[in-house]
């Protein structure tokens, strides 16, 4: 089921809660049906790779993003530069736009 969200890849936005609070990153996926979003910087996971035995490969490392929900994100207007909620207006032609809320700038 497609869920709406106002909130889309490459959006800029700051973390309102948790470990990261404060910090602000790039959207890089979105995923509607849970309502969650990968932010660059944020949640940071370390996953252990295991030797392969006859390939010869070592272990190592791998350090990815996971997800935060989307209600734990504010948008960064980028006219106002302000984390902001999003509005939705419709505009002269029909189209539908977001909108800052503090601003009124369209995103």
């Amino acid at each position: 089921m497609a869920i709406h969200m106002r909130i889309k890849t490459g959006d800029l936005v700051s973390m309102r809660v948790g470990k990261d609070r404060g910090k602000t990153g790039k959207v890089l996926q979105v995923f509607p049906g849970d309502r969650r979003i990968v932010v660059e910087g944020a949640n940071e996971h370390t996953k252990h790779a295991r030797t392969r035995g006859r390939a010869g490969e070592k272990g190592q490392k791998i350090t990815f993003w996971g997800t935060v929900p989307v209600a734990n994100v504010s948008l960064i207007c980028p006219k106002c530069s302000k984390p902001t909620r999003v509005g939705a207006k419709v505009l002269e032609d029909g189209k539908k736009a977001r909108v800052c809320k503090k601003c009124s700038a369209t995103l």
